[in-house]
């Protein structure tokens, strides 16, 4: 059996046994929350810095009670800025609420109907946070042009959307994510629209470095059964990506050999 300990997902220098990350929202509690993030055995957890409670509210219900720095690797992101200013601004709050933490993940949305990223801000965003020290995960649009230039610009992982975020669509361009995996030197990671677990395993399957989803969870009818069969799907789909897929023919091909038959 494949050690599937020797292939770690490697980001910004740390390795990670996990390849599924998850969102903290729209958990009906903390202990949810909690309950599902243990059985999706994530190890990075990311967190809406303008939208959850890690310090800043000490009347309210600190998140990291339950989902504590020093057993995960805590993600801040930027859900619900709209422009580079804000999300610069909202990594440097990040920055000073985890002592110094600079892995951020990137996302300027365009607009509140769709939730597409805006490429353009999210361009200005990353080259501003990283001359500022900042380890970069970028959300972005499934464009292989851009997801290279965020890579050459010192993000240390791109996060291309399978669909619009929330929407349980599954991978909608294949073709484009499996562009960008084949010509990436850091980790791609599927972000946003994710539904099942099948959709997972096909992200697994095509190259992805891992993938990182929260509604798909969150909202299921038992989100804590889900992020197990999420766990499960990411692990198959990995172990199928290592092993090799057969060929797919437009013929049939017979399972058992033609030659030395008995009769």
């Amino acid at each position: 059996m494949p050690n599937m300990q020797n292939d770690p997902l490697v980001i910004a220098g740390t390795e990670y046994q996990s390849r599924l990350l998850t969102g903290t929202g729209k958990y009906k509690d903390l202990e949810e929350t909690r309950a599902a993030t243990e059985a999706a055995g994530a190890e990075i957890v990311t967190i809406a810095i303008r939208r959850s409670n890690i310090g800043q509210n000490p009347n309210e219900p600190n998140l990291l009670e339950v989902l504590p720095p020093d057993r995960y690797t805590i993600l801040p992101n930027t859900a619900g800025c709209y422009t580079a200013e804000d999300a610069v601004r909202t990594c440097k709050l990040a920055r000073e609420l985890l002592d110094g933490h600079n892995l951020v993940k990137l996302e300027v949305l365009g607009d509140e109907k769709t939730l597409y990223p805006d490429v353009t801000a999210t361009l200005e965003a990353a080259e501003t946070l990283i001359k500022d020290g900042f380890q970069v995960m970028v959300y972005t649009s499934d464009d292989p042009i851009i997801a290279k230039r965020l890579e050459e610009m010192g993000c240390v992982a791109v996060m291309p959307l399978a669909a619009p975020i929330g929407s349980g669509l599954g991978i909608q361009n294949r073709y484009n994510i499996i562009e960008i995996v084949e010509n990436a030197n850091v980790p791609i990671l599927v972000d946003a629209g994710v539904g099942t677990a099948s959709d997972a395993a096909i992200a697994m399957e095509m190259g992805c470095d891992g993938v990182l989803m929260n509604t798909a969870i969150a909202a299921a009818k038992d989100p804590v059964l889900m992020a197990s069969a999420m766990k499960k799907a990411i692990e198959a789909g990995r172990e199928a990506y290592r092993a090799g897929r057969v060929p797919r023919k437009r013929y049939a091909s017979a399972s058992s050999p033609l030659e030395g038959t008995f009769f």
